[in-house]
């Protein structure tokens, strides 16, 4: 929000301070100053001169030498080439000594600006510089009635040798401001001078607007009707007959300049000063273009185009709010009006509009029809619809008062559900226990007067005017305190309050653990991306049937590469272990904790399970027995030691199909891991075997527990016996271990497998499996044959699988 201080007294006269000063206090009072420039910057000793006499150079047929009066007893003689000076001219003049902004000619302006020096043109002495707009620092935009290549030429009376950068309204500084879009007040000239008043303690004179408009009634010009009242809450509509087109006075051409917006004419200006000056969006209508002199605002339909004031032909839709006339779309609401009903140099007869549009359906619209305009900016932060009525008597008391037409009497409004003041209870105890600050409450009342809070005593409440859209609780008018106050002023205190014990909860506590088991063994964390390619099921061997492709698409995706939701958590890990080898990284293990999402029904209808998964991936000097041991010891430390059971499978199509295994709890797969398929592994362009795990971290949880019981040291002693028997290589150790710890009973205190072998004594097809087994009594020392009818018990039952002791 760019904001000429010389527009800012209009409404504070008695703001008296540096640019300086007025930057450093607002900032301090909330409002966030971005960037100010001085217009009159590099801009010194420059007076007002009168060219006397006009005398051709007697050495160059393009140079003029002109006796110029700037206030002095003697006249000076400047040489120039300008083509446009004539006697009898006003024009600003640089004398010897004085700076200038720089050059017409399009170089760049040194920081410090051009100081002028007493020289020769073509051996004439010259003592000093006619300027034009540009060597002021300024444009065509600002000055419209600057010549294009020339020097500037007042257009008014003024007097030689007064301040001419005063003259021309450069004595003035823009200051850009930051602001938030809760505060929509802000984004006018009334809403920053308010504040201005406000942060300085200075009175608040708004504009005055006066009762306009003849005997006659707009209803008998214009009908308006909204049918769509949850996009537009408040619609007005004023006539103005005989309109005059002419140029807007030059304080006017001066302000809108300042703002960065070009002046046009008295008709357009004003709309735009208007918008500026209460933030309020105008648009004017040709009377004599509106079919049936009916406005009535509705959305338009799909598939329908409209041509804009630009001449674009834009495509519509059913959520886009349209201005229709009796007969057709005239313009899009709060964007821009129609070709077909745009203001020409022939109109007679004006419509005006003031209207209130949801600032949401407009930044959508806006953003779907790629046109953005000042009008959809300040529409889309959501107006006040009391502001309308005020910015439109404001524009109609400006049209009269510059002689711009005949405005007509009345008002079509259409405003069906006013929006009321709010009120809130002025709790100061309860703002100063927020602050930490011990301020009165009739200073506090102070602060709110000075922002147009009005206190009502009977009820002990405030009145919160309709524009101040942010102010809806306690802590709100707290903040208005706190800013007036100071923030620099509030004393640094201690937290209050009671003191209570934190803790991670329970799954957040088998997460961590589940981290530190992975990285005291050697794994490093990472974190991919959990949107990602479909073309990753082919890379992973996924049958083109199975439920796992059922993934989420998303609405606006970065790509292809990125346009649905995973529903496997192993091409991140897989594709980091790739980059990895591509690097020549010898031995890496990697963990990731992250999100899978599984879509209860495609399309949705309702939000997806979001599981989380714990993934280890390993290559290098590992093999799948040493990732096995990694997730064994996270089992054991959350207390599922010997709850586990590995499943050898080979359904899994990304891993070996004689090298994979789920992994149960309680009957309930929990994990699956083993060795990535080498097909698979090809793809991700890996030449040598990885290890991956994946654990449902939700069914681990279900199934952790913290709760240990300790059992003293045994008193007795233990007896131990050894069992080596060979048995077919289709029978797993885990199934052998199965039956020992089935039927050992409750004096087998442990079971140890500590060989394995399988070479030229052994029967081919079989292995030798050897185990140690521990038997102890907790209450008695154990007899010979006790022991010995377990160890029988065990043998007969591991017969079933064929197992025999060797000789």
């Amino acid at each position: 929000m760019n904001t000429p201080i010389s527009w800012i007294k209009a409404y504070v006269p008695d703001l008296d301070c540096t640019v300086q000063e007025y930057v450093d206090s607002m900032t301090l009072s909330g409002s966030n100053v971005e960037n100010y420039v001085n217009l009159d910057k590099n801009l010194e000793k420059i007076v007002v001169g009168k060219i006397l006499k006009i005398e051709k150079h007697p050495d160059a047929d393009k140079l003029v030498v002109c006796q110029v009066d700037v206030g002095e007893e003697e006249p000076i003689q400047i040489v120039t080439g300008a083509p446009n000076v004539f006697e009898g001219a006003l024009v600003p003049v640089v004398l010897v000594g004085g700076r200038v902004a720089g050059g017409h000619d399009g170089s760049p302006n040194p920081e410090d600006g051009i100081k002028i020096k007493k020289g020769k043109l073509r051996g004439v002495p010259s003592y000093g510089m006619m300027c034009s707009v540009e060597e002021l620092g300024s444009s065509r935009e600002m000055y419209p009635e600057a010549p294009e290549n020339g020097i500037y030429i007042f257009q008014k009376e003024v007097t030689p040798g007064e301040d001419a950068v005063a003259a021309m309204g450069l004595r003035d500084s823009v200051v850009e401001f930051e602001i938030t879009s809760n505060r929509v007040d802000c984004f006018s000239m009334i809403g920053m001078a308010r504040e201005v008043a406000a942060t300085f303690d200075k009175p608040f004179y708004p504009p005055v607007v006066k009762e306009t408009g003849n005997e006659e009634d707009v209803n008998d010009y214009i009908k308006v009707t909204v049918e769509d009242t949850d996009l537009c809450p408040r619609y007005t509509a004023r006539v103005v007959k005989n309109i005059k087109l002419a140029p807007s006075p030059e304080w006017m051409q001066r302000r809108l300049a300042a703002m960065g917006i070009r002046p046009i004419n008295n008709l357009v200006d004003i709309t735009n000063y208007v918008m500026e000056e209460y933030g309020q969006p105008m648009h004017a209508y040709d009377l004599d273009t509106i079919a049936n002199h009916e406005i009535v605002v509705k959305r338009a339909q799909d598939g329908d185009t409209f041509v804009t004031l630009d001449g674009q032909e834009r495509k519509l839709d059913k959520d886009i709010l349209m201005i229709w006339d009796g007969e057709k779309p005239v313009g899009i609401a709060g964007i821009m009006g129609g070709e077909n009903s745009m203001v020409t140099d022939e109109i007679k007869t004006l419509l005006f509009e003031a209207a209130t549009f949801d600032g949401t359906n407009i930044r959508l619209s806006s953003k779907r029809l790629g046109l953005r305009t000042d009008a959809s900016s300040k529409f889309e932060k959501g107006l006040d619809p009391n502001n309308a009525i005020e910015a439109m008597n404001r524009a109609c008391q400006l049209i009269e008062e510059l002689g711009c037409g005949e405005v007509v009497g009345g008002v079509a409004d259409v405003y069906p559900n006013p929006v009321e003041e709010v009120r809130l209870p002025f709790e100061p105890d309860k703002m100063n226990a927020l602050l930490g600050t011990d301020i009165a409450p009739e200073t506090m009342l102070g602060y709110f007067k000075k922002i147009d809070l009005v206190y009502d005593e009977a009820s002990n409440e405030l009145i919160i005017p309709t524009f101040r859209q942010d102010l809806g609780c306690m802590a709100d008018l707290a903040e208005e305190v706190a800013r007036f106050y100071g923030y620099d002023k509030i004393p640094v205190t201690l937290p209050t309050g009671e003191a209570t014990a934190g803790k991670l909860s329970f799954k957040g506590r088998i997460e961590g653990i589940a981290r530190d088991v992975a990285e005291q063994n050697g794994f490093n964390g990472g974190m991919t991306y959990s949107f990602e390619s479909p073309k990753v099921y082919d890379k992973l061997l996924i049958p083109a049937d199975s439920d796992i492709r059922k993934a989420i698409v998303i609405s606006n995706p970065l790509g292809e590469d990125y346009s649905i939701m995973r529903t496997l958590s192993l091409n991140g890990m897989l594709t980091s272990l790739a980059t990895n080898a591509n690097h020549r990284n010898k031995n890496v293990r990697l963990y990731e904790m992250g999100n899978i999402y599984l879509p209860k029904a495609l399309p949705l209808t309702e939000l997806p399970e979001e599981r989380m998964q714990f993934t280890l991936g390993m290559y290098g000097d590992c093999d799948f027995f040493t990732l096995k041991g990694v997730v064994e010891e996270l089992f054991e430390a959350i207390g599922l030691v010997g709850k586990s059971e590995f499943v050898p499978c080979k359904e899994i199509p990304f891993l070996h199909p004689g090298r994979q295994a789920e992994i149960m709890l309680d009957g309930e797969k929990a994990a699956y891991m083993g060795e990535i398929h080498p097909e698979a592994a090809e793809n991700y362009g890996i030449k040598q075997r990885v290890y991956v795990a994946v654990i449902d971290m939700p069914v681990l949880v279900e199934k952790a527990t913290f709760d240990r019981k300790y059992e003293a040291i045994a008193k007795f002693p233990a007896m131990k016996r050894d069992l080596s028997m060979t048995v077919s290589k289709d029978v797993f150790v885990g199934q052998l271990e199965a039956v020992i710890k089935e039927n050992g009973g409750k004096l087998l205190e442990s079971v140890e497998l500590f060989d394995v072998y399988e070479g030229n004594q052994i029967k081919e097809g079989f292995k030798s499996v050897a185990y140690a087994l521990t038997f102890r009594a907790k209450d008695r020392t154990l007899e010979e044959n006790e022991v010995n009818k377990l160890v029988d018990k065990i043998l007969k039952k591991l017969s079933d699988l064929g197992a025999q002791l060797r000789e």
